[in-house]
């Protein structure tokens, strides 16, 4: 008899306490996305958020939500979730390329300690920036503060949503060394999920209201469903290069005469590139909200904000560049040619009809021939979301969880978690979540 998958994950004891200690830490940031911050007012939220969403307003909240699970909408401790960790990780990558001083402390021994220690100290005034133009913003809705004293309440809010921030960044961490998959992307995972119950209630009620045709909903479901086989087709896509090590003669002992291939995924960098273009907008498009929205603001900062706003042709524009940018930029980071056919060429290694001096020229074609077509590919999921809502009329709060980024990071999170499942499963003897004990990749 068969055994089942499901079954035989509570079955390891080591994969077992994985997953309860990583439900346990996703609990508690679920728990701490609906704790609001000292000195606001809960019910003046809601209300003003629920106002916005009836004027289909609230393009910058819903965007803002996205990725912490609601938790900006009820100004909790948590509200800015893991995206300053991330914006300052991009900030220091290209330091450390630009830079020559630090790429020589980060290739120290100890020296990528030193480099995680500067970018939580970058995260630290990330969010205190990002916090103090969320008090800002606070203060721009009528009767939402409570404290009398706008100063105490800055600093106060300040340091809870900082300190809140840097808390969900250790979470992911514990989640990463002691749980199932990469902690932040489990964060963001779990946002998403949070959000999209309430996403298909709203939708319910609103296509029940005839504010929404059933068809334009049948339609999106369609293309919903179309994007997730997409996007795990892309997933599993590899390009297999061939490798030949020739046999040496090392003392006594005969090593090498064997072939290999090295996988290139079509989407090297996975989900990276979509986590990091989002991640990277969120700073300016904070601002620019906070500070353009009240009356004495200046013209250019409403200008920027209009720029900016998520369901707009601007900020898509911006997005798309920067996801091919960064899918450039990541897979140049992680999978360096350089380095790779160094590798090659030192254990005696040549790729058939490849001359030795010209394989980091192969390789580099190669991987920007897989770049290409894999980044236009996740630039163009990305901006479904403002298809639907342009063409069909659905709000940003839908549009966005049933859009394109929203499935490119579910689907590459749950593809990265199944394959630690996966490798824990078959390292203590067990059959895997397919029949034959493995995530299949198709050979392009």
């Amino acid at each position: 008899m068969a055994s089942n998958p499901i079954v035989n994950m509570f079955k390891v004891k080591e994969l077992r306490d994985r997953l309860f200690f990583t439900f346990l830490i996703l609990a508690v940031f679920r728990v701490g996305s609906v704790i609001t911050i000292p000195g606001i007012d809960a019910n003046v939220l809601i209300q003003y958020f629920d106002d916005l969403a009836a004027q289909n307003k609230n393009a910058f909240a819903s965007y803002m939500d996205f990725f912490v699970g609601g938790a900006f909408s009820n100004f909790s401790i948590l509200m800015l979730g893991v995206m300053p960790y991330i914006s300052m990780q991009i900030i220091m990558q290209l330091a450390v390329i630009i830079f020559p001083s630090l790429k020589r402390i980060s290739q120290e021994d100890g020296g990528q300690r030193k480099i995680a220690s500067y970018i939580r100290l970058g995260t630290i005034v990330v969010c205190l920036i990002q916090s103090f133009g969320i008090t800002v913003y606070a203060n721009n809705i009528p009767g939402c503060i409570v404290l009398q004293n706008q100063v105490a309440f800055k600093i106060l809010a300040m340091l809870t949503v900082t300190t809140g921030s840097m808390v969900t960044v250790w979470l992911g961490d514990q989640i990463t060394a002691r749980g199932i998959g990469n902690g932040i992307s489990m964060m963001i995972f779990a946002g998403i999920v949070a959000r999209l119950p309430n996403a298909v209630i709203e939708l319910a009620q609103m296509v029940k209201a005839g504010e929404i045709q059933l068809v334009f909903v049948i339609l999106v479901l369609i293309m919903f469903i179309a994007v997730i086989a997409l996007v795990i087709f892309e997933e599993s896509g590899q390009r297999k290069i061939p490798v030949h090590y020739a046999k040496r003669v090392v003392g006594r002992k005969m090593y090498g005469g064997q072939s290999t291939y090295i996988p290139f995924k079509v989407n090297p960098s996975n989900v990276i590139p979509l986590i990091f273009a989002s991640s990277i907008l969120t700073l300016p498009l904070t601002l620019a909200s906070t500070f353009g929205q009240g009356q004495n603001s200046a013209k250019w900062v409403s200008a920027l904000a209009r720029f900016l706003t998520p369901n707009g042709w601007g900020y898509n524009i911006l997005l798309v560049i920067l996801i091919i940018f960064f899918a450039y930029f990541y897979t140049q980071v992680t999978l360096n040619p350089t380095e790779i056919a160094k590798n090659i060429r030192e254990n005696g290694g040549s790729i058939p009809g490849v001359r030795t001096d010209k394989t980091e020229e192969y390789l580099t074609k190669i991987l920007n021939r897989l770049i290409l077509p894999g980044s236009l590919f996740l630039a163009l999921i990305a901006v479904i979301p403002t298809i639907i809502q342009n063409l069909f009329g659905f709000p940003q709060s839908i549009s966005m969880l049933m859009g394109g980024t929203s499935l490119i990071i579910l689907v590459g999170v749950d593809l990265d978690t199944m394959s630690q499942v996966e490798a824990l499963l078959k390292m203590h003897h067990q059959d895997g979540l397919t029949k034959k004990g493995k995530i299949r990749s198709r050979n392009l």
